[in-house]
């Protein structure tokens, strides 16, 4: 049910703790999943921020290197409480997922693989694939509105899909259209089309326009302290066999991740199963399969190399330690990048070339979603999927034969719960979570 707008107050700290933590609980599947998350809690349901700002939040941090989801938590948590809301958002949406893959890693690493878990995260798996199909339709109704955004939009999808080309292009090449000709996107944003709900912040800042202004010095402090607790570890480290590795290895990943995990993900397996010898290859592709299920960002798949590299050297305490490292130097700079620039952008909020370059980057966001889709819904409902060239092009298409009956029962099950009788986000993973229990249970 949609919040009312008589009380047009910011919703308290405690609050929103509360929404954080049920967004890093509820984030399953991948950025595109996540973002759909974030989006249908702050926007949809409590309209704490409007459609336009949310993504204005979203185009920058699809420019920034690490995890795109985690970086749009921690902005909308500065816009809404300042550094403490920032750093609780990024906090509480990274936690969850943390302690979840730290927990399965100790029992892949002691126990292998247990198959109630893996039932389990299989119906959520199934179940997020709707919601990032709902998602992607959501956002492409809202954000596409001319000829041009749709373009682009298509574009960016046939860029990634068919070209494999690298995401930071597609993005750039979407921001200079934008700077190009901002007019022809411009339409695309909501708040240019009168489109737009109201939203608390929007009324917190007409009533109080200083308040970002006012915020924008402590969140330059936090960006450079965030920037010295990232480096420390590195500095200190250096240099020592076991966690020097890790701390510089995982350093590099966290400013060269454009696009998320899947971006880094073959050079991340290359580096640490040849060259650092810390996991093979089926054990890489076994972690990538825990962080598609858990809560979190996908990347947090470093979290599980971290361990096991750690692990095998150092025990089930080192694999601790290796996993706790591996998330601090992953994870802080998203912290530094958010602080250091949000403000800057939010002082151009309302400036014409700018916005018309973000919604060039919205439009691309959406062919980007697509992809993501598609990636997911192949590997979801189908064991093997093959590449297939077609000259300078190339697609992913499903082996027929090794279609997943389960899967694609379980995904119509949750997206009967989700089109058809309007259930809540909670309910739908929980349902599709059991059901999938159920049927390892009568299949077995």
């Amino acid at each position: 049910m949609l919040a009312p707008m008589s009380d047009t107050s910011l919703p308290s700290f405690t609050e929103a703790l509360r929404v954080w933590l049920r967004i890093g609980l509820y984030s399953f599947g991948g950025p595109a999943a996540q973002i759909a998350v974030m989006h249908r809690e702050v926007v949809d349901r409590r309209r704490w921020v409007s459609q336009a700002r949310f993504l204005h939040a979203l185009n920058f941090c699809m420019l920034l290197p690490g995890p795109e989801a985690t970086q749009l938590a921690t902005y909308l948590g500065w816009l809404l409480h300042g550094v403490r809301g920032g750093v609780a958002a990024g906090v509480l949406f990274v936690l969850p997922g943390a302690a979840v893959m730290l927990a399965l890693s100790i029992l892949y690493a002691t126990l292998g693989a247990v198959p109630v878990v893996a039932a389990l995260f299989f119906g959520l798996k199934c179940a997020v694939l709707v919601l990032v199909i709902e998602a992607l339709l959501r956002v492409a109704r809202r954000a596409l509105s001319g000829a041009a955004a749709w373009t682009l939009a298509a574009l960016a999808f046939v860029a990634l899909t068919a070209f494999g080309l690298p995401f930071p292009f597609v993005v750039l090449a979407a921001l200079a259209a934008g700077l190009l000709r901002p007019a022809a996107f411009a339409r695309a944003n909501p708040a240019r089309g009168g489109q737009d709900r109201p939203s608390l912040l929007d009324a917190t800042l007409a009533a109080d326009p200083e308040r970002l202004a006012r915020m924008a010095p402590a969140a330059r402090r936090a960006g450079l302290f965030a920037l010295a607790l990232w480096l420390w570890p590195v500095v200190l480290l250096l240099g020592t066999p076991l966690w020097g590795d890790i701390a510089w290895f995982f350093s590099r990943m966290a400013v060269v991740t454009f696009g998320g995990a899947y971006a880094v993900l073959a050079y991340v397996a290359q580096e640490a199963v040849e060259k650092y010898g810390w996991l093979t290859a089926p054990e890489m592709l076994a972690g990538l399969g825990l962080a598609e299920t858990t809560p979190g960002p996908l990347i947090l798949v470093l979290q599980f190399v971290g361990f096991l590299g750690a692990y095998r050297e150092a025990g089930l305490a080192g694999g601790v330690a290796g996993s706790l490292l591996t998330l601090w130097v992953t994870f802080a700079p998203c912290f530094a990048w958010i602080f250091l620039g949000a403000p800057f952008v939010e002082r151009l909020h309302d400036e014409p070339r700018l916005r018309g370059a973000l919604a060039g980057v919205t439009a691309a966001v959406v062919g980007v979603i697509a992809n993501l889709a598609l990636w997911f819904g192949l590997r979801v409902a189908f064991a093997e999927v093959e590449r297939l060239a077609l000259g300078p092009a190339s697609l992913d298409l499903p082996v027929l034969a090794s279609l997943e009956p389960a899967a694609l029962a379980l995904g119509l099950f949750a997206a009967a719960l989700l089109f058809g009788l309007k259930w809540g986000l909670g309910r739908v993973l929980a349902a599709s979570a059991t059901a999938g229990l159920a049927l390892s249970l009568l299949s077995g």
